[in-house]
Order: C-alpha cells, then structure tokens, then sequence
C-alpha cells in the first residue's frame, strides 16, 4: 500500500515538473532596482511578445544575481548593465566564460555626489572634498551625532562599493555616515529636505528623473584619471576597501543590453532583437520621468511607448 502511495505521489511530482517546465517563459529579463531598467526591462517585454509572439517573464534580482542567472540560463537578459560599474561581472561572464553577450544601448550614463541648489547657497560647498572637513560634514547632520549623513546607494548595485571607495579616497568616510538604502527611500528623504529646508547630499546620476523633480549641484571632483582609479571588488578578495582608491570623478558610464548567449540558439530571434536595441540617455530620462513622477503603470507605459514609437521598436528587428 505504502508503495503504491509513493508511486502516486512521484507521479504527481512528476506531473508538476512537466506543467512548470511546460509554463516556463520564454525569455526572462532579470530586473535590478532603479527607475530606468525598469522602465527598459517593460519595454522589451512588450516588444518581444508583440513582435515575435514569446512569452516573457520579469524577474527581480541584483547586479550579480542577473548575470549569475544569465550564466546559469535561468535568466536571459539585463536590459541595462553599466559599465564600469560592472567590469566586474563583464570580466568574469562575458571576456572570460563568453556566456554572456553584450550590446551598448546607446545610452550613457553620469555619476556623482549631488546637493540641492539650497543646499549648496546655505552651506557654500562646492566641491565634494569639502565633506570630510567636520565642520561642513555637520550641515548634514540630522540625528545629532556630530556626523553628516550621505546616502551612497543601494545594495547591489554596482555604483555602492565604489562610493564607499571614493568616500574613503576622499577622506569624508571619517566625518559622514554612509547610508546604504533603497532608492525610493533615499528619494523620499530629498524631498522631504527640499520641502522642510533643510541640507542633504546623495549619489545622483543620469539618466534619471531627479534633475528634473529638483534643481541640483554637481560636486565638483578632479577629472577621470584612469590611473587614480584602482577597484578592488568587496568579495573575495580580503581587505579589498585598503587596496582600492577612487579620489576622482566618475568615468562616462556606458549603459549595455545583456543577454545571455545561449539565447541566440534557444530564441534567435530575440537574441537578433536585442543585439540592436537603441535607446538613448534623453529617452531613458523621459521614461523615468514617466515612471517614478507621473507614476504611470509600468506595462501600461510601456505598451503605449512601443506603440507611439513604432519606428524605432520596428528597427530593433530588422
């Protein structure tokens, strides 16, 4: 009896690992956690269900995670990974076990640390060097423990460890609290400083829709220098923060469609699609605008974007 109880039970398991493999998607398209490859991941979404009849599947997941489920084949794209934030995970997936392809959108990108125009004419800072001085550094403090707070990113994303190098080259890890929080969080604290008055520095980049919410100052940093730009990755490597140094402006981030390269026999046609996606900086910007102000739907949005943009999705499949 005990037997034929088992039988059945595998012949159910069984049953529901044919239906999920059965119900699997097509394409997957990883999700990581800021405002613009949201926005992009939709938009494939749409397109390659319009155009090419596939059923697609938006995941969530980090930097890492992507490109882990892209090398493993569980995850098919990364609608916008940026480089040099993810030279990293490029070296490792896609020069080095080519699992990984990779398509510069067109898309460029800026990174820096950010005041309110308020801000700056309350406090006078102008360059981002001038945190470390505690007498600066305490304008922004708002839990009165004699430190500045600074919120240097989110978790996971590729930008974070390198603002806590740079906060370090700098010397203003010493007199600020690096705040590492969500996105939406560290947006919300914007603009509750903007409306109250009161001092507050960030990480800001483009495309994004901020510049547009507020009036923001750029602190100033000496420029690019390849050669004062040293990353050492948090993980594996042992006292990886001592052995980087980064006391200089970002470089030009190049925004790139990622796909993993057993697409191109899986889905060739997708894989075709996404060799040619072009979406440039002002269009991601208007997208987020969209998204994170106007608060339109995300697939809402996008399935009316595809459709008043149908010249530029048209060419993707050419």
């Amino acid at each position: 009896m005990h037997s034929k109880k088992l039988l059945a039970l595998c012949c159910v398991a069984a049953t529901s690992a044919y239906s999920s493999a059965a119900l699997a998607a097509d394409v997957v398209i990883g999700v990581p956690n800021w405002p613009s490859v949201q926005a992009t991941a939709h938009v494939l979404k749409v397109a390659m269900e319009d155009k090419l009849g596939l059923e697609v599947e938006l995941r969530d997941g980090s930097n890492t995670a992507v490109f882990k489920g892209m090398d493993a084949g569980s995850i098919h794209v990364h609608p916008e990974a940026w480089l040099p934030n993810l030279n990293h995970l490029k070296r490792q997936f896609v020069d080095g076990k080519k699992s990984i392809k990779m398509h510069p959108s067109g898309a460029v990108g800026t990174q820096a640390m950010c005041v309110t125009k308020a801000t700056a004419e309350r406090t006078g800072i102008s360059e981002l060097k001038e945190l470390k001085n505690s007498d600066m550094a305490k304008n922004f403090d708002s839990d009165g423990d004699g430190k500045g707070e600074v919120w240097i990113g989110a978790e996971g994303w590729g930008s974070t460890p390198i603002e806590r190098i740079r906060a370090r080259s700098y010397g203003y890890d010493a007199s600020m609290t690096l705040k590492v929080m969500d996105e939406t969080a560290a947006l919300s604290e914007v603009d509750k400083a903007v409306k109250e008055d009161k001092n507050i520095v960030f990480f800001c980049y483009t495309p994004h829709h901020m510049f547009a919410a507020h009036e923001l100052v750029v602190l100033k940093e000496p420029a690019y220098d390849a050669t004062k730009w040293v990353i050492v990755q948090p993980s594996p490597t042992p006292g990886w923060l001592e052995k980087s140094s980064a006391g200089v402006a970002w470089d030009t981030a190049i925004l790139n469609v990622s796909y993993a390269a057993s697409l191109e026999a899986d889905q060739p046609k997708a894989a075709a699609m996404l060799s040619k996606v072009s979406l440039d900086t002002d269009t991601l910007t208007a997208m987020t605008y969209a998204l994170a102000v106007e608060k339109q739907k995300p697939a809402e949005f996008a399935a009316k974007w595809v459709e008043e943009n149908k010249e530029t999705v048209e060419s993707w499949f050419q």
